[in-house]
């Protein structure tokens, strides 16, 4: 038996045959047999480079229908693939290609001249290209390639896909997804959430994290689901796509600015049998107004990086609104003291987790991988909840200071240290306020030397430095930052003073 997870995906494409998969933004239509033919050419065109199982594939483009079938001709043979975010510029590109040591590294076409001196120097044997309409060194390499690909006998932990995640300390850290955990995950998920071959998934999510790579979109293909694919979320596209439509999955960002469009009516979502919700905080008084507006609520579900989806509102049940719902089949949940210790119902503590979506560990870093795991097996998640007595999970907190904003994780240190670095600056703290439209915002508060210096004066030179989503959305200075008696920061403190979003300073 192969536990290759394309395996089961080629399998049901074979039986779905010129069934419609995926439907991009300009009406192209690429039907399951035709998915087949373009992973086996892609397969083959890595193969030819010497890519091999175990081999990192590392992929910085934007999204499109060939970029995803890049990600499943990756799993196809037997390789890795290594997602990376767009935004990222060339400091942060840089780690990445050190500590993954891919075999190959495909960008745009635009940023090849650059980025493939840099893939050079770290050791990259070869540097593609693949732009959003197809066209690339990729495409014209597989052009020639045959249809057909023997899929790559994997064991079930097998690494498929490695995924970079921001901690509190150190740099990011590469979580080991193997090929059973995302199968797993993917039944778990198809079955919950009860896909049938009679959906059609909304995907306007981007394809370098995990909600828009795999926790969706393996649904479908478990399915035999069709998806339209858009390139990027667009609340006006999006309004006029819903006829079509069943399923959707998205952010708090994309639910906010959908209400924000007048034509968004119980009647324009007709269709839709469910919107489901996560990578971020959906506000209680957001979903609250969706229901008013749809008659439907938004079901929220809970994941990270490094176990994929952990806990889910049921489709068919209570969807519980300020709750992520019951663990999945296959998941453990419980909540647990500072030393392990398993709390009652309704005690605030620590999420530990268990189960067959927990992934293998981190990228090389063995020490950590131990760290996070307690003495009997559970991973430590860093968040903060409650349990009800009919296991129901509530998130409270964090006990790591991450912030999530617009569903992307964000290293405060890593922001931090870019901000005091700048010109007026002594010191700042970087925290996440509450937002409608990102669920968290990235604040900054800010300790200056120099009386002239404006919030613009810190945003302005950390856009050409950190992607844009790390870039606080507000600033606000002080004289000094709250301590402990220890010096510690209190961020607590300046989430309580600046909870409310502003104007930069």
């Amino acid at each position: 038996m192969n536990a290759n997870i394309f395996a089961t995906f080629e399998a049901i494409a074979r039986e779905a045959g010129e069934a419609p998969f995926l439907e991009t933004d300009d009406g192209q239509v690429l039907s399951y047999a035709q998915m087949l033919g373009l992973t086996a050419r892609y397969a083959n065109a890595l193969t030819r480079l010497g890519v091999t199982p175990g081999d990192r594939v590392a992929v910085q483009v934007d999204k499109s229908a060939q970029n995803f079938c890049l990600y499943l001709a990756t799993l196809r043979l037997g390789a890795i693939y290594l997602p990376l975010n767009t935004a990222y510029q060339l400091g942060e590109l840089q780690y990445f290609l050190e500590d993954a040591e891919p075999r190959v590294f495909v960008c745009a076409p635009a940023d090849y001249p650059t980025k493939s001196e840099l893939a050079a120097r770290h050791g990259v044997a070869h540097t593609l290209t693949l732009s959003d309409d197809g066209s690339g060194t990729l495409r014209a390499l597989a052009a020639g390639e045959s249809d057909s690909f023997t899929t790559a006998q994997a064991q079930p932990d097998d690494v498929a896909i490695i995924i970079y995640t921001s901690g509190t300390t150190g740099r990011p850290k590469g979580a080991m997804l193997t090929h059973a955990n995302l199968l797993s995950n993917g039944r778990a998920l198809t079955k919950l959430w009860g896909f049938t071959d009679k959906d059609v998934l909304l995907h306007a999510l981007p394809l370098f994290h995990a909600h828009g790579l795999f926790i969706s979109s393996h649904c479908a293909l478990l399915s035999k689901s069709r998806i339209l694919f858009l390139k990027k979320f667009n609340a006006e596209q999006v309004l006029a796509l819903l006829p079509r439509a069943t399923v959707m999955v998205g952010v708090p960002t994309f639910y906010t600015r959908l209400l924000d469009q007048p034509g968004f009516t119980a009647a324009s979502a007709a269709t839709m049998r469910v919107f489901i919700s996560g990578s971020a905080p959906l506000l209680a008084e957001t979903n609250r107004e969706f229901e008013q507006r749809t008659g439907q609520i938004v079901l929220e579900r809970y994941g990270m990086t490094e176990s994929a989806i952990i806990a889910s509102n049921p489709f068919a049940g209570e969807r519980r609104i300020g709750s992520v719902g019951l663990p999945i089949d296959g998941v453990e949940v419980r909540i647990a003291d500072g030393d392990d210790r398993p709390l009652a119902a309704d005690q605030v503590g620590g999420i530990q987790i268990r189960g067959s979506g927990v992934m293998k560990g981190y990228w090389r870093k063995p020490e950590k991988t131990a760290e996070e795991f307690t003495a009997d097996g559970w991973f430590r998640t860093g968040d903060l909840g409650t349990l009800s007595a009919d296991g129901y999970l509530t998130i409270v907190g964090r006990a790591k200071d991450l912030v999530i904003s617009g569903g992307y994780n964000v290293y405060p240190k890593e922001v931090e240290m870019a901000i005091d670095a700048l010109p007026g600056v002594v010191e700042s703290a970087v925290i996440g306020v509450p937002d409608r439209d990102f669920g968290e915002a990235v604040t900054a508060v800010v300790v200056r030397k120099d009386e002239s210096l404006v919030g613009d004066g810190i945003i302005t030179p950390l856009k050409s430095q950190l992607a844009n989503y790390k870039v606080p959305k507000h600033v606000h200075f002080v004289t000094e930052l709250p301590r402990n008696a220890m010096g510690k920061v209190l961020k607590n403190v300046l989430r309580d003073t600046y909870g409310k979003t502003g104007t930069a300073a």
